[in-house]
């Protein structure tokens, strides 16, 4: 089995959650059988057991803070639309965990410490957003009263938190139209308000908040908000009784998140910078702030024991990733064969048309250019690659390319500035920092211009297509994954809390801007794309679904252009690792054959 492979393969964990009230029982997701499915795990005995075992896998669930139930979403297929189920940690048939409540995408979830009080965030077509509080017997199951609508909006909003007693949530909401930058209110279970904060400039809202979490105290009414009021994301403590604010001037110059330690004394920073994670201690009373030592690399997820330990998911582009402790050594270490390391990347700024552009290079080791070069282009748009292990650029890497991943405008990590670029022009911005960034990969010897291939997943798989039609001379393969491919059926068809997100980067619906729709719809540039296109797409994706893709292959299947398709049984990507390892060897076999000079 070639490491390429073995790095697909190889069992995989996620950072473990803990139930509130018996932090010994912890859930955790594992690819162990060969699909990712929920696992429980008992601390006290080491007993784990696969909770979940559906074909196309499972990755969304939660413990009760009592840590009795496992809830878990079951959608169909990947179609990420379904309802809540339940079932008891030791073992045991599912339940509907709220029978009063229809199918829908799912908007957030707050389990009460009170054992009675749940709040389900959903999200349909027809609908909107809604809120509802469910109530519990004491026994924990449903007491029979139907679920009550606390929330209810045309736009895209969704549960932040629950209050330790159970009496205040926290909501996060884009009532103003603007899917970027949330604002927040607190309202009771009855779904009166008791405060609002909405961070706006000159009255129009252009600075995010978000729910980090209430203090984990009874009675306590301070709430865990993250805010950009300088630039970036950073911490504060808003007390939603009194109305203070407590920003947190932390001194860390990235992009900063927090969670609260079980006692409330003090907050997990969790600081990302240029690609790059690192965890903090911050003592409330004190105001210090004190490192927690991890390897250079990224800090994908940690979290705060009631010991004071510290747990956290660490891995660099060249390690693979380990769940590890402050209190040593490595807290999941799944059995079986382990992931072959991979090559480290190398940091290269380059000068682009809105400033300094980062991007993360691979090389094959002992290389000298020109590589045959892959430009790996994330989704989100509001992501960005770090220094974090990933096995599909690892693959290339194996089999002789370059790799480059380029933190475009519209990428998160730089800035609110630099995220908030991405508007109107949408795609098209992106692609001239990618240009930017192509144009040195030539220059300094690293690419060779006629071996450089376009690649990329979701908003990736976007820019791909946007890319080879937009910059015909520039592609000599394109590789688009659940791409966006006709923007215009795209946004009909697509979940709606993507449409949100779309009316607000393009300023209005396609019947409002039409000409922003088709100047950044890959589907208008089609006729003018020279490369070999492989497209993969999921026939269940609801996020970038099969008829607009199904749009544009027609369109290069009516010209004769080459081109291939890979239709999968799946949503927006798979869970099932022979799926994930199949399909990296049909773009490295499509690669090959249209760049014949790979070996």
């Amino acid at each position: 089995m070639p490491d390429w492979e073995k790095r697909f393969r190889a069992p995989r964990v996620s950072l473990p959650d803990w139930a509130e009230d018996a932090p010994q029982r912890s859930l955790f997701v594992s690819n162990a059988t060969g699909t990712y499915e929920l696992y429980a795990w008992d601390r006290t005995t080491g007993a784990q057991r696969q909770a979940t075992d559906r074909p196309n896998g499972t990755t969304d669930g939660v413990l009760s803070p009592d840590g009795e139930w496992i809830w878990w979403f079951s959608d169909k297929d990947g179609d990420e639309f379904g309802v809540w189920l339940r079932q008891p940690f030791g073992g045991g048939p599912d339940e509907p965990a709220v029978p009063g409540l229809d199918a829908s995408y799912p908007a957030g979830l707050a389990l009460g410490r009170d054992g009675r009080t749940v709040v389900v965030g959903r999200s349909t077509d027809d609908e909107g957003s809604t809120i509802h509080v469910v109530r519990h017997d004491g026994a924990g199951g449903p007491d029979g009263a139907a679920p009550v609508e606390v929330y209810r909006h045309r736009e895209s909003a969704g549960v932040g938190d629950l209050s330790h007693d159970s009496t205040l949530i926290a909501v996060e909401h884009t009532e103003h139209g603007d899917a970027m930058h949330s604002a927040l209110r607190v309202i009771r279970p009855d779904g009166s308000t008791v405060a609002e904060l909405d961070d706006t400039k000159g009255g129009t809202v252009e600075l995010g908040l978000e729910v980090l979490g209430f203090a984990p105290v009874e009675g306590d009414t301070r709430l865990l908000v993250g805010h950009q009021r300088r630039g970036r994301w950073e911490p504060m403590v808003w007390d939603v009784a009194s109305g203070e604010e407590s920003e947190l001037v932390l001194g860390l110059p990235g992009d900063v998140s927090a969670e609260w330690y079980p006692d409330g004394s003090a907050l997990l920073i969790a600081h990302e910078f240029e690609a790059r994670g690192e965890v903090f201690r911050y003592d409330l009373a004190a105001g210090e702030l004190i490192r927690i030592e991890t390897p250079t690399g990224s800090v994908s997820g940690a979290t705060a024991r009631p010991d004071g330990t510290v747990e956290y998911m660490w891995s660099s582009a060249a390690e693979p990733p380990v769940v590890r402790s402050t209190a040593g050594g490595v807290v999941l270490d799944p059995p079986g064969m382990k992931a072959p390391r991979s090559v480290p990347v190398e940091d290269v700024w380059v000068e682009g048309p809105g400033g300094r552009i980062h991007a993360l290079v691979q090389r094959p080791a002992g290389s000298s250019g020109p590589l045959p070069t892959v430009f790996e282009v994330h989704g989100g748009p509001t992501w960005h690659d770090s220094d974090s292990f990933a096995a599909g650029p690892a693959a290339w890497v194996d089999h002789g390319y370059a790799v480059v991943r380029v933190n475009y405008r519209g990428s998160t990590g730089y800035g609110r500035e630099w995220t908030d670029a991405l508007k109107h022009r949408v795609g098209l911005i992106e692609l001239e920092d990618i240009a930017a960034v192509r144009e040195w990969a030539v220059t300094s010897g690293l690419a060779d211009p006629d071996r450089l291939v376009l690649a990329g997943g979701s908003w990736g798989g976007y820019l791909t297509l946007l890319g080879l039609g937009t910059q015909p001379g520039a592609w000599a393969v394109g590789l688009a994954a659940v791409p966006v491919a006709d923007y215009v059926t795209a946004y009909h068809d697509e979940m709606e809390a993507l449409k949100a997100m779309d009316r607000t980067l393009l300023g209005g619906t396609p019947e409002e801007v039409p000409e922003r729709f088709a100047a950044s719809s890959p589907l208008t540039y089609v006729d003018d794309v020279k490369a070999p296109v492989y497209i993969s797409a999921g026939v269940n994706d609801p996020r970038c679904p099969i008829r607009q893709v199904e749009n544009y292959v027609d369109r290069l299947t009516a010209r004769g252009a080459p081109h291939e398709v890979y239709r999968y049984d799946a949503g927006h990507g798979s869970l099932v690792v022979d799926e994930r390892i199949k399909q990296v060897a049909l773009e490295l076999d499509f690669a090959a054959r249209h760049l014949p000079a790979v070996g």
